[in-house]
């Protein structure tokens, strides 16, 4: 596959083996729980480079930035991390979660 294609087709696995064979230090963060109304359901990912490129979502937008900021340091240490984002349907939208809800987001490195 050329290498722009991964990034063409929009799917984080293709986009995370393209930027992998190319040398880049890389995360895969993966929905493994969902709580309520959550934007993405169990399994969606998002990968994430140790430059903070990324491909994919957990969250619709609402928690994608914590996740990348997560991701790199998850990249630099190279040991896997938990994280949990939830809220209560009345405070949603003030944390960035619009439609409330909870999520468990593991994040990997690869490589």
């Amino acid at each position: 596959m050329p290498e722009d294609a991964a990034y063409q087709t929009h799917d984080p696995l293709l986009a995370a083996e393209s930027w992998l064979s190319e040398g880049k230090g890389v995360a895969l963060a993966t929905v493994i729980e969902t709580w309520g109304s959550a934007p993405r359901p169990a399994g969606s990912h998002l990968a994430i480079t140790e430059d903070g490129e990324f491909e994919g979502s957990v969250s619709g937008g609402c928690v994608e930035g914590a996740v990348v900021a997560e991701a790199v340091d998850v990249i630099g240490r190279a040991e896997p991390k938990t994280l949990e984002f939830g809220v209560a349907d009345e405070t949603a939208w003030r944390v960035g979660l619009s439609c409330g809800g909870r999520i468990r987001v593991l994040i990997e490195p690869l490589g």
